[in-house]
């Protein structure tokens, strides 16, 4: 039998590295080298947890982990004509009948190679282009979830934009924000680090919310507007919460203008300390976003048109030998910003 090296969760904050059967392709499946791996913060609240909670009883069990993958197809079912041994893919985690991948599914794709049931291009997989490093087709999935909330706010040419949380999903919210045009985006963030990047792929401004006044900032950038009582407010046009923090959520709502549009991307703290009433004086519009119902693949050409502005959300590159080490990174506060183990 066949082997493979697979992460799954362990002991709570832990991983478990293990050895389990290499997957056989069917006739319609396809079987994927993974040789680029993403870790996400979901990734983390598993290992949080210990794993994912099954049953009436809030019991866990452990999953397997990694949703951000990129290979090439090593092996393709002979009901499979879209596909060819060589092609370099990314994939849709959602897009498989045995589960979502890495998130409670069957599989997971922080493993040295991956089965894809019923592999079919634009619903499952995608090709991308040979020049594009895999670490940074890692990103597809990441990317789409940064779109959707984009195409969530609807901005447009003239829109005046400020991106809380300077992480990934905010920091592709900001470069596809700027690819479409957008005239000025502001990206906000408490880490210097973090808004050199921001800067880097293209944002306009930026604000150290930890140092500056920020209604003040974004009034001296978007100049001044009002809220439906007359009181003034900057004249931002939407705010996108990629942070997830109930300061964040507040800060938009102090600074909001009447007319006012929040995107909010980022999974939301509980907290007692947001003044919701204070979004009828702006009537500001709330939109959740969540995911990525069309635009895992709608991303992907343009990634790999502008890969070298996204591989600098990249901020460590870890071979799977030392996925340990890859995975302590991505939970310790500050340390990193987007880890890619690399196979």
């Amino acid at each position: 039998m066949a082997t493979m090296k697979s992460v799954k969760t362990g002991a709570k904050n832990e991983i478990d590295v293990v050895d389990v059967e290499r997957p056989t392709p069917g006739p319609r499946d396809a079987l994927v080298r993974i040789r680029a791996c993403g870790i996400c913060g979901t990734d983390t609240f598993f290992l949080h947890l210990g794993g994912t909670p099954v049953g009436a009883d809030g019991s866990i069990r452990s999953l397997p982990l990694g949703h951000e993958p990129a290979g090439e197809i090593v092996e393709v079912g002979a009901e499979v004509s879209e596909l060819k041994v060589g092609d370099r893919v990314v994939v849709n985690p959602q897009g498989v009948p045995c589960g979502i991948i890495g998130c409670g599914g069957a599989h997971g794709a922080m493993s040295e190679y991956l089965l894809i049931e019923e592999a079919q291009v634009g619903r499952n997989l995608a090709v991308f282009p040979d020049h594009v490093p895999f670490d940074v087709a890692a990103l597809n999935e990441p990317m789409a979830v940064a779109r959707h909330c984009v195409n969530r706010s609807e901005a447009g040419t003239g829109d005046k934009v400020v991106v809380f949380g300077a992480g990934p999903i905010g920091l592709g919210a900001t470069i596809w924000l700027k690819l479409r045009g957008v005239e000025h985006v502001v990206v906000v963030d408490i880490i210097p680090e973090r808004l050199r990047t921001a800067l880097a792929v293209g944002a306009d401004a930026v604000v150290n919310s930890a140092e500056e006044n920020v209604t003040e900032r974004l009034t001296e950038l978007h100049g001044q507007a009002a809220n439906a009582l007359g009181q003034p407010r900057a004249g931002t046009d939407i705010y996108i919460d990629a942070a997830g923090a109930s300061a964040v959520f507040q800060a938009a709502v102090d600074s909001a203008k009447w007319g006012a549009k929040m995107v909010m991307v980022a999974v939301q703290k509980k907290s007692d300390a947001i003044d919701l009433g204070g979004m009828l004086r702006s009537e500001l519009t709330l939109i959740a976003s969540q995911g990525y119902p069309t635009e895992i693949f709608e991303v992907t050409a343009e990634l790999a048109e502008h890969y070298e502005r996204f591989a600098q959300l990249i901020s460590h590159r870890v071979p799977f030998a030392d996925v340990e080490q890859a995975f302590s990174l991505a939970m310790t506060p500050g340390a990193a910003e987007k880890v890619v183990v690399t196979f």
